[in-house]
């Protein structure tokens, strides 16, 4: 199959970060009904996400989200690629993100049945390469959920 022409990307992501910020995702979604993160600020050290919530998560729904994605993390799932068009990807993504002028082929990222997203970004090929994701402080202020972590080398 001949590779399909996408946007230019100028940021090589840490991929075990960038990768476990997918199932971070998901997994908000999942268990407060969130959209996807507002801001991101993904890095080898430490990585941020904001999430836009009504109030803040407890200390039980914190370790409860740590331990999902390490839950998640240790499922050895496969980190697959598809191109779709954008009239395939309307409805079943969020499409605001998209930059203006966006090629007509899109990149969904699956991490194995858990998460799908449109993504351009470099991830690892298995869950497994991650590591171990550790909360390290978290806030909220004015509706937004600000949660930091890195990943921990097993």
């Amino acid at each position: 199959m001949e590779q399909p022409v996408l946007n230019a990307h100028n940021k090589e992501e840490h991929r075990p970060s960038h990768t476990t910020e997918h199932i971070v995702n998901r997994t908000m979604v999942n268990l407060f009904g969130c959209g996807r993160a507002i801001s991101a600020h993904i890095e080898r050290k430490k990585s941020k996400l904001d999430f836009a919530l009504p109030q803040c998560p407890t200390e039980a729904q914190i370790a409860q989200i740590e331990e999902t994605v390490n839950e998640v993390l240790r499922r050895n799932l496969l980190v697959t690629m598809e191109y779709i068009s954008q009239d395939e990807a309307m409805g079943r993504f969020d499409m605001k993100r998209l930059p203006e002028g966006a090629s007509d082929t899109v990149r969904v990222v699956h991490v194995g049945d858990y998460d799908e997203c449109l993504c351009i970004g470099a991830h690892v090929s298995n869950t497994s390469e991650v590591g171990t994701f550790k909360i390290i402080s978290h806030d909220y202020k004015e509706g937004v959920f600000r949660m930091r972590f890195k990943i921990l080398s097993d």
